[in-house]
């Protein structure tokens, strides 16, 4: 498996921005949204931005019962997520400081009520921490009409391209 991992995925051109996995991560986790990014149904590809919860080896979002993400996963289910963290962008450098993660991997629609259930209390916790009672009564309220999407995360890298500023030069900005 770890060689056809290897051929699947290639590795970051720049390894001086490569982000150490736990410091990747933790991005992953904290990061208030990202880009679910995928074969679409038409042949394009089709980036979306989704809210989101890392758990372990698998992140889970949610969304309508049906539309164009869930007719192109249908047709593929291999995606990649990427989630940006802190930017800065740095005029007199013609550069941006930025930091990262992508993660691959494939998305399964959620069946089992259980699972459905938790992952809807692990994002309510992430966006809505101080709602939980209201949050209860809204999962059993759209239950019913909410698909659950898991990714399970097959590779993942994160890359920062950090940059030291002059303090004393007022062109920096």
């Amino acid at each position: 498996m770890e060689k056809e991992k290897s051929m699947e995925f290639r590795p970051v051109r720049r390894q001086d921005r490569l982000l150490e996995e736990e410091r990747a991560r933790h991005l992953l986790e904290q990061g208030e949204y990202g880009v679910l990014s995928m074969h679409g149904a038409n042949g394009y590809g089709y980036g979306i931005p989704l809210s989101y919860v890392a758990e372990a080896q698998h992140l889970y979002f949610h969304g309508a019962p049906e539309g164009f993400k869930l007719d192109s996963l249908r047709g593929d289910n291999r995606v990649s997520f990427c989630v940006v963290g802190a930017t800065q962008v740095i005029p007199r450098q013609f550069t941006t400081a930025y930091e990262s993660v992508l993660v691959f991997g494939r998305i399964t629609v959620v069946t089992d009520d259980t699972e459905r259930v938790h992952a809807l209390r692990q994002l309510s916790a992430k966006y809505s921490p101080e709602y939980p009672q209201l949050a209860e009564k809204y999962i059993g309220v759209s239950l019913h009409r909410t698909t659950i999407l898991r990714l399970d995360i097959e590779h993942l890298n994160g890359k920062a391209k950090r940059i030291a500023l002059p303090m004393a030069d007022p062109g920096y900005k």
